[in-house]
């Protein structure tokens, strides 16, 4: 493992294919060479079984002649007759020695040769013994019977062959389709062997990803595998290190712009106050107005400092995830219940649709984003009217809409509603001031989340939607 380990996932992944390839390469080979034996087999038969046809014809015809021969010299006393007999006989018992060659176990071959003997004996006999000899013919016949039987042990001797083969082909047959079998099983076994062997390494380097997306700075990345692979595992906890620095420096800086503004800011504003009460002397009008103004932009100066740091910590909060198992309608209807005053007060109706939907997301995170939305939701609500909250799910997705009847975004502000610190100019009516941050928090969150926020457009009130994508479980 360790020698694997030193090469690339580049080479280890070609590694796999060549194992892979050379084991259904040499399956089919070893059965290409298989069924090439027995074919070879099966035409040798073939022209065996001809061959032997072809022999037991011409011995036929050989003892079709010989006959012939035979009889013309019993009545013509021709010695070429005779030599014409021997000729054929000749040709005859070469062609039974053939025959007994692949039948050595017949007795049809020596009852052959016997019979051909004694019409030997009879033709060579005085002529006047020959002429009155009558068996002659039934000879002839004896002998043809035997080549008959010969015939016929060779054509079940062919059978038997014939049947041997095809059983040798049948088993051929499944020796190749068990070998073909477990050769695709062992390729897939080293398929998926390798498949999980190499993923390992991905599915950290993944994990890894995903925690400094979410700013875990803490555990280190460790990523064993193939060389490139623990080369990036490598890139990526130098990445992790120097993202906990920035982090941490980030952190100083606020730290210190916070300590370095308000100490000078507190000396003004105590400055002011001084002023107003008259410590170094009576104010006309004017310079009481003028020390109205330094205070009331101080106090403002103050206050958008303090507002800076805390969108600075909610954002940093944001992104640190603590995912579990969460039902969001049980989450919604939780929310709805924490601000039952707020929307009793100005008799609002709020509904809350939608199939009960499981999700892995952080509740706390996320429920303070929605709780931002709801308490905007409320905020702009006039009296009497309906709130509306909504679960839905798409492939892939999980949805949550949250929709009031309030005045709605101004068309020049719906670029900017998420933006920190932007206040749209439609505000309703005796309330507060905000800070603008609410919006910006919720896009933060539902980013940590992998999802999106989005206003949609709406002839009347605002409509929130957020989108999780591969959320649901």
């Amino acid at each position: 493992m360790p020698t694997l380990y030193r090469a690339s996932f580049r080479q280890l992944l070609l590694i796999g294919f060549v194992l892979i390839a050379g084991l259904l390469a040499a399956t089919a080979l070893g059965g290409l060479f298989t069924l090439e034996r027995l074919s070879l087999q099966s035409r040798e038969a073939a022209e065996q079984a001809g061959r032997l046809g072809g022999q037991l014809q011409q011995l036929g015809e050989r003892g079709v002649s010989m006959e012939r021969a035979a009889r013309q010299f019993l009545v013509l006393e021709d010695r070429q007759l005779r030599q014409r007999f021997e000729e054929s006989a000749a040709e005859a018992e070469r062609l039974m020695a053939a025959l007994q060659v692949q039948a050595p176990e017949a007795t049809a071959a020596a009852a052959w040769r016997g019979l051909l003997a004694e019409i030997r004996q009879r033709l060579d006999q005085a002529a006047p013994a020959r002429r009155r000899d009558q068996g002659l013919p039934e000879l002839f016949r004896a002998l043809e019977d035997q080549r008959q039987e010969m015939a016929e042990t060779l054509h079940r001797q062919t059978e038997a062959r014939s049947q041997a083969l095809q059983q040798r082909l049948e088993e051929g047959r499944l020796r190749l389709g068990r070998q073909v079998a477990g050769a695709i099983a062992l390729a897939a076994g080293l398929s998926l062997a390798f498949g999980v062997w190499l993923s390992r390494p991905l599915r950290r380097l993944e994990q890894a990803i995903a925690r400094l997306g979410e700013n875990q700075f803490e555990q280190a990345v460790e990523i064993e595998g193939p060389s490139d692979l623990r080369a990036l595992g490598q890139r990526l906890d130098w990445l992790r290190l120097r993202l906990a620095e920035l982090d941490a420096d980030k952190a100083r800086f606020l730290r210190h712009v916070s300590h370095e503004l308000k100490t000078p800011l507190a000396a003004l504003r105590e400055g002011v106050s001084l002023l107003e009460e008259g410590v170094g002397g009576t104010l006309s009008a004017d310079q009481r107005e003028i020390a109205r103004i330094l205070r009331d932009n101080t106090a403002q100066l103050q206050r958008q400092i303090e507002d800076l740091l805390r969108f600075n910590v909610a954002a940093f909060e944001a992104r640190r995830l603590q995912r579990r198992p969460t039902e969001l309608a049980a989450l919604l209807r939780g929310l709805v219940e924490a601000q039952r005053l707020q929307w009793q007060a100005k008799q609002l109706h709020i509904e809350i649709a939608g199939e009960p939907l499981q999700a892995e997301v952080d509740p706390d995170k996320l429920g303070l984003a929605l709780s931002n939305l709801l308490s905007n939701a409320i905020r702009f609500s006039p009296p009497g009217a309906g709130i509306r909250l909504r679960l839905a799910r798409r492939p892939g997705q999980l949805l949550i809409d949250i929709a009031d009847q309030g005045p709605g975004v101004a068309e020049a502000d719906r670029a900017h509603v998420f933006e920190p610190f932007y206040r749209g100019e439609r505000q309703p009516k005796d309330a507060l001031r905000g800070t603008g941050l609410g919006l910006s928090i919720v896009q933060e969150t539902v980013a940590a989340h992998g999802g999106e926020v989005e206003l949609l457009p709406e002839p009347t009130g605002a409509h929130f939607q957020i989108r999780l994508p591969h959320a649901s479980v």
